[in-house]
């Protein structure tokens, strides 16, 4: 007999990206008294990542537990950012309905429309939170008008659009149902949720079934899996039989190890959870997520929302540079292969593939932004590699070939409006529709192949001065739509080892813009800049000044360098060419030619 948990309350907090889930969450559990009165907690708690605390974004869903009277609100906090979309289709599996966070001043972008439709598509009960209220250009009635229009346009039903508006400021810890009388406290979100999301239920004398949705990992005790107990009880000790729906051939006897449930933003330990319950289950090393935990004799596995496939693909291969082996930790192809094929234990949007070079791996996943974490993750960690320019994954349909299709939004100022529309009319791009704003800002929306983006990131903050915001959602796959124009700068390539100097730096600056200083090193094939003329040059950055007993008028004047432009890891992934790698290390990012020999490289050229 199906029974309801009341005192239970599962949901998800979905939203674009930056639109203040981590901060929403972060109110919730202050007020909830997860935290001792004299406890420092920092901002965004949830956010426990280094890279997700430096660039202000979500990457990891994250569980935690609040308490409110007599009920425990389960929470998942989701990425917004659509590279990180994979974690928000599964999490979803786990709840029994979502908190679509809504910017008072920006409305719904594409991120609120693809989780949004995920959430539709599931039938799941939505409450719509217009936050950042006390924003001073808040246009909040406007707001929720165009979110009426997104649950039309997205087919919501009767029930979905009869969904419950509320207001907060995140940031300042108020809620209300009005959006002029804020309260000093989360109680009218919190009214809502037990009012509005339905308690989960089943039959708890039913045989077991979990379905894990998500993977968190220990270096102490391995593999967690992740998931909500849809009937029966799980039980601390008990064995157990692990199933897939995609795998039907996977049948294997388990022993569930230690189980635990969250409470605030910690997991405690307990020897059963009830049906309903959102739990994590160690002790099992080869749990994957989209698994099903059953009863040995009745072993039915639950079905498991399919991850939208990887768009973007690169390779990963062994530092092979002259300076190799200098600053990393762990340099040889089988550490690189044990920490990809580790990452997929946690990533289920990632694909990692051997190669007919031992040395090198086809790492694919949805976006530049989710590769480049994943770089700057494993060079944090002590990892030395090169890796190739990103590449999209086409797909051959009744031998036609397909390429994956971005829907682009861009908000920019009125006076750069044209230039963004011939820059990505350059780049295949379509333009869908333009929107004037307030303030002197404009909507623009865009169809435009996956690869046009590559590499125009840069070029847009450049060409709207830093004032432009730019997202991308996948949209689905079109057939080629032909050649698009390549990078018209050149680089500038040393072509001699050793220590650049000032005197060799100051003759190859007037040809272009430099990377380095001096005093760095260099080797032969090493890009050092970049030259607006769109050749590649080759310049001897070491070359010293010719020591003489004479002195020359004005020989005394100091060399003037401009200072070098540093990359960031997105930035020299957006500005390699197709015969040029990138040099990751823990300490730097060095730009180099796949062919290092200088004679060998022209051949090759002659060749193609």
């Amino acid at each position: 007999m199906n029974i309801v948990r009341n005192d239970i309350r599962n949901i998800a907090i979905i939203a674009h990206v930056d639109h203040g889930k981590t901060t929403l969450v972060d109110s919730m559990l202050k007020q909830s008294g997860v935290f001792r009165e004299n406890q420092a907690v920092a901002d965004r708690v949830m956010d426990s990542g280094d890279i997700e605390r430096e660039r202000g974004i979500t990457i990891l869903s994250k569980n935690t537990a609040v308490h409110y009277k007599d009920t425990k609100i389960n929470i998942i906090d989701t990425p917004g950012h659509a590279d990180f979309g994979g974690e928000v289709e599964r999490v979803l599996k786990m709840v029994n309905g979502v908190v679509v966070l809504v910017d008072a001043f920006e409305g719904p972008m594409p991120q609120t429309k693809f989780v949004l439709k995920n959430a539709l598509d599931m039938d799941l009960p939505v409450i719509v939170c217009i936050n950042k209220i006390d924003r001073p250009e808040a246009r909040p009635n406007e707001v929720i008008d165009e979110v009426l229009d997104l649950f039309i346009e997205l087919g919501a039903s009767d029930d979905q659009l009869d969904c419950p508006f509320v207001f907060t400021s995140a940031k300042e810890g108020t809620s209300s149902l009005d959006m002029t009388n804020q309260e000093p406290n989360m109680e009218a979100l919190f009214e809502t949720i037990l009012k509005y999301i339905p308690a989960p239920m089943g039959d708890p004398d039913l045989p077991l079934q979990v379905l894990i949705s998500s993977i968190d990992y220990d270096d102490y005790i391995g593999r967690i899996g992740i998931g909500k107990v849809e009937r029966g009880r799980i039980i601390s000790g008990e064995e157990a039989i692990l199933v897939n729906m995609l795998e039907p051939e996977k049948q294997e006897k388990i022993k569930i190890g230690k189980l635990y449930e969250f409470e605030g933003l910690d997991r405690i330990e307990t020897d059963r959870a009830e049906v309903g319950s959102i739990v994590a289950v160690s002790g099992i090393a080869d749990i994957s997520i989209g698994d099903t935990i059953c009863p040995i004799d009745n072993p039915k596995p639950l079905e498991f929302v399919k991850i939208s496939e990887p768009t973007i693909s690169m390779t990963f291969s062994v530092n092979d540079s002259p300076l190799a082996g200098k600053e990393g930790e762990f340099v040889t192809s089988r550490q690189l292969r044990n920490r990809l094929y580790k990452e997929l234990q946690s990533d289920v949007s990632l694909r990692v593939e051997d190669t007919d070079s031992t040395d090198a791996f086809k790492v694919s996943g949805r976006g530049e932004l989710h590769l480049s974490v994943l770089i700057e993750t494993m060079r944090r960690e002590g990892y030395e590699f090169q890796v190739s320019k990103p590449e999209v994954l086409y797909k051959i349909i009744d031998d036609k070939r397909y390429e994956p299709l971005e829907r682009v939004t861009i908000d920019v100022s009125n006076d750069f409006v044209g230039t963004v529309i011939e820059k990505l009319g350059q780049r295949k791009g379509e333009l869908e529709s333009m929107v004037e704003s307030t303030g002197g800002y404009a909507r623009l929306e865009f169809l435009i192949p996956a690869r046009g983006l590559i590499g125009y990131r840069q070029e847009f903050m450049t060409d709207t001065k830093g004032n432009g915001i730019l997202n991308t959602v996948f949209e689905g796959y079109i057939p080629y739509k032909g050649d698009i124009p390549k990078r018209k700068s050149g680089s500038i390539i040393a072509f001699e080892p050793g220590e650049a100097t000032t005197y060799g730096l100051h003759s190859a600056q007037e040809r272009g813009v430099l990377f380095i200083s001096p005093g760095t090193l260099v080797y032969e094939g090493m890009v050092v800049g970049y030259s607006p003329k769109g050749l590649d040059l080759e310049v001897n950055v070491t070359r010293r000044k010719q020591q003489t007993n004479i002195r020359a008028a004005g020989s005394d004047t100091a060399l003037r360098l401009s200072p070098p432009k540093l990359m960031s890891l997105e930035e020299a992934l957006e500005f390699i060419k197709d015969d040029e790698l990138i040099e990751v290390t823990p300490r730097s990012f060095r730009i180099r030619k796949k062919i290092l020999n200088t004679g060998k490289r022209h051949k090759a050229k002659k060749h193609n």
